[in-house]
């Protein structure tokens, strides 16, 4: 019964992360260029 319960807590994380990085994504923002594309020309963004 706790590994299921670890195991929702794990995924509930994940799932928040990604949403987080889709959002971001959205709003123009990047890891890979400092998490501003606007500095970058959108080049590294695709």
């Amino acid at each position: 019964m706790g590994t299921l319960i670890v195991g929702l807590l794990v995924l509930g994380v994940v799932v928040l992360v990604i949403r987080s990085m889709i959002r971001d994504k959205k709003n123009g923002k990047s890891l890979q260029c400092g998490e501003d594309c606007k500095h970058c020309g959108g080049g590294c963004c695709h």
